[in-house]
């Protein structure tokens, strides 16, 4: 429900001082006697007509604020919303190689890097999204969903030495192309995130990525570590120790892979470069929705006139007959 001239309702205001006259001018309208004592009228009671002398202004004031809502005029709509999606699906490449440990991002490559996907993937509840997981080997860990809490809790679950060491690129990229292959959707993306260089695996990352191209797949690569060296756990005898180590990024291969397949080659040094490329990525493929909306009003002041003619019918009618006052 909808008003037409909402402003019209400000005039409602204006009846509190009406009130507020009308109490002051009945209480000195009231005739007054002076007398010794009021014992000979406590047994009377007061008649009808004194206890309901105030319904006529009471169905006056009634009138009057139904009469302003209809100048307000109340509407009611019919609305209707008709949106089409064009789906975006995405695989996301996630490299959990024990060099993920590395704490050039914070607390280290592989939480900074869960943490800015679950952020892009809260961005984008329109799209069917997946995770592939590689280090030696590579697995599914969430195929193509909507279900995006599901993906998160999938997405929270993984970490270094879920399954042997090294960096399979190659079959990591294969593998999420395999999950996209017979996609219907209009675009397909693939998100690779690394932090080394291809060194596992039987598939070269640079035929991974002339399959994606034949099924049309852009691929958005990602080389996570800084420039130069960073602190990685090792486990020694008495604990863990922190030795420096070269970043080592095969950013020739990663540059050729998002070439071939129309995508972009991005380098994260820091935990703030890294959200910046994924809300780049965001914005390079934003899913466009269609919208048509239809509404139609009414109009719904009618009930409120007729209420307000038959209440100010009866408001003269008993002014003037039954509750009628001399002056």
């Amino acid at each position: 429900m909808t008003f037409a001239h909402p402003t019209y309702l400000y005039l409602l205001s204006g009846l509190i001082p009406i009130i507020i006259w009308y109490i002051w001018k009945r209480s000195k309208a009231q005739a007054s006697l002076q007398i010794s004592s009021t014992r000979a009228f406590d047994q009377k009671k007061p008649t009808w007509k004194v206890r309901f002398r105030h319904i006529p202004f009471i169905l006056r004031m009634i009138v009057l604020a139904l009469i302003i809502i209809i100048l307000a005029r109340l509407q009611s709509s019919n609305h209707w919303q008709k949106s089409s999606t064009e789906g975006i699906d995405i695989m996301m490449a996630m490299d959990i190689s024990s060099s993920m440990l590395a704490q050039d991002l914070q607390p280290n490559r592989i939480e900074a890097a869960k943490s800015v996907a679950a952020t892009f993937i809260n961005s984008r509840p329109n799209d069917n999204i997946g995770l592939v997981v590689f280090a030696g080997e590579s697995f599914t860990q969430c195929p193509l969903t909507t279900d995006h809490a599901v993906l998160l809790n999938l997405l929270k679950d993984i970490r270094c030495g879920m399954i042997e060491d090294g960096t399979a690129i190659g079959l990591g990229l294969a593998n999420a192309v395999s999950r996209l292959k017979d996609s219907q959707a209009k675009s397909k993306v693939i998100i690779l995130l690394t932090d080394g260089s291809n060194n596992r695996g039987d598939i070269a990352p640079i035929t991974a990525a002339e399959i994606a191209e034949t099924f049309g797949i852009h691929v958005y690569t990602i080389g996570v570590g800084t420039k130069g060296e960073a602190l990685v756990p090792v486990q020694m005898a008495y604990g863990t120790d922190y030795v420096k180590v070269p970043v080592e990024i095969d950013e020739e291969t990663l540059k050729k892979i998002a070439n071939t397949t129309d995508g972009t080659y991005f380098r994260a040094t820091n935990t703030s470069k890294l959200k910046e490329i994924y809300a780049e990525i965001d914005e390079m493929e934003k899913t466009k929705i269609n919208v048509q909306n239809y509404s139609k009003r009414h109009e719904e002041y009618a009930l409120f006139a007729i209420i307000a003619f038959i209440l100010l019918c009866t408001e003269i009618l008993l002014r003037n007959t039954v509750l009628k006052t001399t002056p």
